[in-house]
C-alpha cells in the first residue's frame, strides 16, 4: 500500500518539508543510503573542485527563484535528519549529472526516468494514463503528500522519498493536474546552474488554472528541458509542453487522436540523445488499439517487447505505478 500523508496548513514552508522529512525519515534515509546514483557519482562529484561552483549556483538560482520551496526542500533535510547537501543533490540530479566527465561516471551511469503517456480528448472521453517508471532502486521509497496550504488551496502529489513533491504526477483542488516525461537534451542544450525541473513541477501543484501553469512554465530558465502533461479537468483540456534550455517552449493540444508521449522530444525542434528504448515504446504504442480507456490501460501494460517494455519490471527500470486522470460521458 502506498501512504498518503496529510500535512498543512502550516506556520510556514520550512514546517511543511520537516514534517514530510520527520513523517517519512526512514524512507528517506533508505533511499539515500542504496541511491547508488547518489552514492556513487554525485556525492564524489560534488567533493571536487569543479562541482562546487555548479552546486552553489544552482542553489542561489532555486533559492531566490523559490524561496518557499528551497525553505522546504531545508526542512526535509531537517526534519529525516540526513545532510542537506544529499537532499539537494538528489533534486538537482538531472542538472548536475551532464557536469560529471564520462570517465568518471561510473558502470551505473544514471538511466532515463523513462516514463510513458497516452493522452485523448474525444467527445465521449478526456484521458491521461502514465507510468510512472524509475530507477528499480526508487521501489519502495515514494509516497503521496496531500498538502494543505494556508490560502485554501490543496494538492496531492506522487512523490519520490527525499524529493520535492512532486516529479512524477499531482492534482490539486482547482481541478489543475499535470503528469511528466523527461526528454534527453544533448551536452550542448543543457545551460549550466538554471532554474531545476523538481522546483517547476512542485510550483505546478499551486497552479489555479492551466493558464497560469504554462505561466509558471514558461517563467523558468531552465537548465534541462522537460515534458508536461497539462491537465484541466473542468474544462477537458490537456496539453503537452515541451521545454528546453534558453526559455524553449512548444505546446500541443491534445485531441481526439490519441497523444502517446514516451522519453523524447515530439514537437519542440531540440538536438536530443537517441534514446532506444523511448523509440521503441513509442513504436510498439502506434500499433496498439488505443480506443477505449482499456485499451489505454492495456497499451499502458504492455511488455510485448522483452528489451523495451512499456511496463517494465527490472532490472533497472521499474513501473512503480499506473495513473489514470480521466472524465467520461
Amino acid at each position: 500500500m502506498l501512504e498518503m500523508f496529510e500535512v498543512g496548513p502550516c506556520e510556514d514552508d520550512y514546517q511543511l518539508g520537516f514534517l514530510i522529512g520527520q513523517r517519512f525519515c526512514n524512507q528517506i534515509r533508505s533511499r539515500l543510503a542504496g541511491d547508488l546514483i547518489l552514492q556513487n557519482q554525485l556525492l564524489p562529484f560534488a567533493q571536487t573542485p569543479q562541482a562546487q561552483p555548479l552546486i552553489k549556483a544552482l542553489s542561489e538560482t532555486n533559492q531566490k527563484k523559490f524561496p518557499r520551496y528551497w525553505a522546504e526542500l531545508q526542512g526535509t533535510a531537517e526534519g529525516s535528519g540526513v545532510p542537506v547537501l544529499d537532499i539537494i543533490l538528489i533534486n538537482f540530479r538531472k542538472e548536475i549529472l551532464p557536469f560529471i566527465s564520462k570517465t568518471a561516471m561510473k558502470s551505473n551511469a544514471d538511466t532515463a526516468d523513462d516514463c510513458s503517456d497516452i493522452l485523448i480528448v474525444s467527445d465521449s472521453m478526456a484521458i491521461a494514463a502514465h507510468n510512472e517508471d524509475a530507477n528499480i532502486a526508487l521501489v519502495g521509497h515514494v509516497y503521496l503528500i496531500k498538502g494543505k496550504l494556508s490560502n485554501g488551496l490543496s494538492f496531492i502529489a506522487y512523490t519520490y522519498a527525499g524529493e520535492l513533491p512532486s516529479c512524477a504526477f499531482g492534482f490539486n483542488s482547482q481541478g489543475l493536474a499535470f503528469t511528466l516525461n523527461s526528454v534527453p537534451p544533448t551536452e550542448a542544450e543543457i545551460v549550466p546552474a538554471g532554474v531545476g525541473r523538481n522546483f517547476v513541477s512542485r510550483d505546478l501543484l499551486e497552479a489555479t488554472s492551466i493558464e497560469d501553469a504554462l505561466a509558471r512554465i514558461r517563467s523558468a530558465e531552465v537548465s534541462v528541458g522537460h515534458s508536461y502533461n497539462l491537465i484541466d479537468i473542468q474544462r477537458r483540456m490537456i496539453l503537452n509542453v515541451e521545454t528546453a534550455s534558453g526559455s524553449r517552449i512548444s505546446v500541443h493540444e491534445v485531441g481526439t487522436t490519441p497523444f502517446f508521449h514516451a522519453n523524447m522530444y515530439l514537437h519542440l525542434q531540440v538536438q536530443q540523445v537517441h534514446d532506444e528504448n523511448s523509440i521503441s515504446r513509442q513504436k510498439r504504442a502506434a500499433v496498439l488499439p488505443q480506443g477505449s480507456k482499456t485499451d489505454f490501460l492495456s497499451l499502458l501494460g504492455d511488455a510485448e517487447d522483452t528489451k523495451y517494455p512499456i511496463y517494465m519490471t527490472g532490472p533497472t527500470l521499474y513501473t512503480l505505478c499506473t495513473a489514470r486522470i480521466h472524465q467520461l460521458w
